[in-house]
């Protein structure tokens, strides 16, 4: 075997890789849309933690929306979003003394949180085929990675918020959040 036999043996076809990765978005948002819908109200509101479920879903959900964009200058703020605050994505940072904006938006609701996951979910394949997975640049100014490794980041992003909700949820009510492998593939929580 010569040596650009071997390439092609240790190489991913763009259209498999694209396949990967809807596949492992879809998979991700549907264990973060289970942590959501078995939220119990007591924990969506807040639950002790430094930041609420309420939270840790929305800022979930605003950065799958901004990073599965070409670019920061592509990104379009959803419909719901309170964005007349220092903080849209919900986790408040500093308060800018200079900024009469409120730091945070007020709680979303479950629905509310739903309705954007709908969007972020729907928005998955089109937005996968549109990248440019070869470039070298993530498209955003502050994230030093190559496109494709910015997408699987996006999707550990996912996996980590969808966690945390995970396990408050079996911490505080013993509800467990079923295994997604794969866009097909459940495996039950136990």
């Amino acid at each position: 075997m010569d040596k650009e036999e071997k390439m092609k043996d240790t190489t991913c076809s763009a259209a498999a890789l694209r396949a990967t990765l809807k596949s492992q978005y879809h998979a991700a948002l549907a264990m973060l849309r289970q942590s959501i819908d078995l939220c119990p109200d007591a924990i969506w509101a807040g639950d002790g933690h430094l930041t609420s479920s309420w939270q840790v879903a929305y800022h979930t959900l605003f950065f799958t929306h901004l990073y599965i964009q070409p670019n920061e200058q592509a990104f379009r703020a959803w419909e719901g979003q309170q964005s007349e605050v220092q903080y849209p994505d919900s986790i408040p940072g500093p308060p800018d003394p200079h900024s009469s904006l409120p730091v945070m938006p007020k709680p979303y609701t479950k629905a509310e949180v739903l309705a954007y996951w709908d969007f972020c979910d729907r928005m998955v394949d089109d937005a996968v085929d549109a990248l440019d997975l070869n470039s070298p640049e993530s498209g955003f100014s502050w994230y030093k990675v190559s496109k494709v490794e910015h997408q699987i980041i996006n999707i550990r992003h996912i996996q980590h918020g969808a966690a945390q909700l995970a396990d408050r949820l079996r911490s505080a009510a013993g509800v467990g959040i079923d295994w997604v492998g794969g866009a097909k593939q459940v495996i039950p929580a136990g």
